[in-house]
């Protein structure tokens, strides 16, 4: 793991969710894991009565992002900035959407002054956050409209959604849409776009020299020159052309059906899938526990635990913290330019 005094920003995620739990289970492990350092921007009162309740001693530690470092091995380090909440684990309409918003625009605010080596976000709930006047899709659609006001980006960003794995990375093209709408939103400039952040972030974050990506079909066995749709031929295939015009390492378009066994694995470095669960699919089911969410296309680095806000485990101590760990060291990883 690299050295580096410059902690990484935890959010607080939903606070009726496991984001707590994971989190102070993470710290009580941190010596026998060799866990990097971390702060969160939370309820202090909140992640005491959490620990209580799971029955862990965490001593909290309120102070500034600086002070983590030299805070985290007998502390867990807590910036507040929030008010306060109740722990209420489990219960889906608590009214906290203001305070689990403050507390991501703080974190990045942090990275983008330097307190920060990146933001790990815990799981939200984004009906509770419309209730706060949140208008977007999701986190990663929020996280790039703060970078374009924080970076004062001219253009709007492309953030894109990547699900990484000890034994499989994937990027969806399209998310979070039906899929009955995905061939229409499907076109050749959005997948030549998403391919370029790839390949860019595989190089400047992953520090893969030689990125090789592998392009997922959309129909079954790759469309068969047509007769099972025309998508992989007219759209699709052409992108993958124009992507290796410029140099990137790309093939496809793939029948999905024989690209994530073991063998077919070891040729990419990165699946590029059509819709969601064409990809999500093997990765989860690959690494469920240990997969992290981390979004391409960014100023800054950021990663997630690559689960919900799992309300049924919350309070219980029956949550595992192995996504977030294996966020945690990502971001630091990441964070580090050079340290691959």
């Amino acid at each position: 793991m690299p050295q580096n005094k410059t902690p990484v920003a935890v959010t607080m995620g939903e606070p009726a969710g496991i984001g707590p739990d994971i989190a102070l289970m993470a710290w009580v492990a941190r010596k026998d894991l060799g866990l990097p350092p971390f702060y969160m921007r939370a309820d202090p009162g909140l992640l005491a009565h959490r620990a209580h309740r799971l029955g862990l001693t965490v001593p909290i530690q309120l102070g500034e992002p600086e002070d983590a470092y030299k805070t985290f091995s007998k502390s867990l380090p807590v910036v507040s900035g929030t008010a306060p909440v109740e722990d209420r684990p489990g219960d889906e309409i608590a009214t906290t959407g203001q305070d689990v918003i403050s507390s991501i625009e703080g974190c990045v605010r942090d990275v983008h002054e330097g307190r920060a080596i990146a933001v790990l976000t815990n799981p939200i709930n984004k009906a509770n956050l419309y209730e706060a006047g949140f208008s977007y899709p999701g986190h990663t659609e929020y996280l790039g409209a703060l970078a374009e006001k924080l970076w004062a980006f001219d253009k709007p960003l492309r953030p894109v959604m990547m699900i990484a794995g000890p034994d499989l990375m994937v990027v969806p093209v399209t998310i979070h849409i039906a899929l009955k709408d995905v061939p229409v939103q499907l076109t050749r400039d959005l997948i030549v776009e998403t391919g370029r952040i790839v390949a860019r972030d595989l190089r400047e974050r992953f520090g893969l020299a030689e990125p090789r990506i592998a392009v997922c079909g959309l129909n079954p066995h790759a469309g068969e020159n047509g007769t099972m749709g025309t998508e992989d031929r007219d759209i699709i295939a052409p992108a993958v052309e124009i992507l290796q015009q410029e140099g990137i390492d790309v093939s496809g378009p793939l029948p999905a059906d024989t690209l994530f066994h073991a063998r077919a694995r070891q040729t990419y470095d990165c699946a590029l899938g059509m819709y969601h669960d064409q990809v999500l699919v093997p990765a989860k089911t690959l690494a469920f526990d240990d997969g992290v969410n981390v979004t391409l296309g960014l100023p800054f680095v950021r990663t997630s635990p690559d689960h919900g806000t799992a309300y049924g485990l919350a309070g219980t101590g029956k949550a595992k913290p192995d996504s977030f760990v294996a966020a945690l060291r990502m971001a630091t990883v990441l964070g580090n330019p050079g340290a691959l």
